[in-house]
């Protein structure tokens, strides 16, 4: 019997993203996305998860150029885990999204008014090939391009659009209309 293991996240990059190349010369890219739940657990407690995300070659490169502190990103991916022991001799265990496809959900224009300043970057996206093992290669291809139908306003729900604009087609979300 085969599982189902896929991550779909919308989160926020909380730092700049680095990337390191392996001995083998592959890119790989560690950070992590902050999740807001939509609620806060109690007073002081926090609103968001902070998630641990790793991306793989061009993937990995990508992200080194665009992805900065603050952009809001959406990962696909599958959650695995993996341990290891420390130098002081305990074993640590670390559960992380590795990801398949990551894109930046923000235009430019977006990132330059919420971060107030007159830099910013273009919101390409890259979907990474799928590789089933770790050290094999194939030509890249890009993913074929996506644009979802505007769901239509309802009376009961508000008007206007939501800070997901992809740049060449505006999607209306509103609270109601996310599962979480």
């Amino acid at each position: 019997m085969s599982g189902i293991n896929r991550v779909v996240l919308v989160g926020r990059l909380t730092r700049d993203v680095e990337v390191k190349k392996t001995p083998n010369g592959i890119s790989v890219a560690s950070y992590s996305v902050a999740v807001d739940r939509g609620f806060k657990a109690s007073a002081n407690g926090p609103s968001a998860d902070f998630i641990n995300c790793v991306s793989w070659r061009q993937s990995a490169d990508f992200l080194g150029s665009y992805g900065r502190k603050g952009a809001l990103v959406g990962v696909e991916g599958s959650i695995q885990t993996r341990n290891y022991v420390a130098n002081d001799g305990h074993k640590v265990y670390v559960t992380e999204i590795v990801t398949d496809s990551v894109q930046l959900l923000e235009s430019k224009a977006q990132t330059q008014e919420r971060m107030g300043q007159q830099g910013g970057y273009n919101a390409p996206s890259y979907s990474a090939p799928n590789y089933s093992q770790p050290n094999y290669s194939a030509p890249v291809q890009p993913a074929p391009a996506y644009s979802a139908p505007a769901p239509q306003a309802t009376p009961s729900e508000p008007s206007g659009t939501s800070e997901f604009d992809t740049g060449s087609s505006m999607i209306d979300l509103t609270k109601e209309d996310l599962p979480f």
